[in-house]
Formats: C-alpha cells, sequence, structure tokens
C-alpha cells in the first residue's frame, strides 16, 4: 500500500440523509483513510486520528438498531464511539490506546469505534493485515 493509502465511503441508507445532512454528514465528508502509518475517520465535523499500530482489531457487525447507530454516538457501556450513517452493517475498530472523538479537548477518549462504511469486510481484512485474526 502507499502512503496515499485507501479511503472507504460510508454506506448511507437514504431515510436518514436529511438528518445527517444537517449536521454536515454527507458522502462527501465521511470516510475512513488508512494509510501504511495512520487511521483517519472524518464523519462530517467529527474527526479521528490514530496510528494505524494502535488499532488491535477489527470486528466486522451489524445490522444494529438504527437508533443506537445513526449519527454520532458515545457508548455509555465501553465508551466507544460510534460513527453511523446506516443500519445495515459496519465494523468496530478497537484501540491499544484511547483516542479522542467527539468533544474537543481531547476528553472523552474511546477505546473503540464503529464506523457504518459501504464495504465493513474490506476495511475489517485491510486493518487485520498479517498481525490480526
Amino acid at each position: 500500500m502507499t502512503t496515499a493509502g485507501v479511503r472507504f465511503p460510508f454506506r448511507f441508507d437514504p431515510a436518514f440523509r436529511p438528518a445527517l445532512a444537517l449536521l454536515g454528514v454527507r458522502p462527501s465528508t465521511a470516510w475512513v483513510a488508512v494509510t501504511d502509518e495512520d487511521l483517519l475517520i472524518r464523519y462530517g465535523p467529527w474527526r479521528l486520528r490514530t496510528g494505524r499500530d494502535n488499532v488491535l482489531g477489527a470486528e466486522v457487525g451489524g445490522p444494529y438498531r438504527w437508533w443506537r447507530v445513526i449519527g454520532p454516538h458515545l457508548s455509555l457501556v465501553d465508551g466507544g464511539v460510534s460513527f453511523g450513517s446506516s443500519a445495515a452493517g459496519g465494523v468496530c475498530l478497537r484501540f491499544g490506546v484511547p483516542v479522542p472523538a467527539l468533544a474537543p479537548g481531547g476528553w472523552p477518549r474511546h477505546p473503540a469505534a464503529t464506523v457504518t462504511v459501504a464495504d465493513p469486510p474490506a476495511l475489517a481484512r485491510l486493518l487485520a493485515g498479517p498481525d490480526l485474526p
């Protein structure tokens, strides 16, 4: 892979597009980019950036209940963040060192992030690489 990396667009369920657009989340502003060194999630005005080596696991999941995944969410169970635009499915990324994403100032820090990209298995395979299951 080159340092330019690979970009994964988010999948958008048509029913949620108008509400997400009001938050600034559109196909042009929602994607996951993976380079040799970094993972960058852009979800409208929200951003998460971490080193690729901080990704300890990538698990495909779903389908989800729409009220638990659509929009930016903080999990009260594990402190993870979800950036969702589709209830069909996504990828849960687990981090070795928790990272900021939802609020400015670096707090709270999240041990995981769920993203509803268009091709969850491809993102999981890319991040799993030879070192992860």
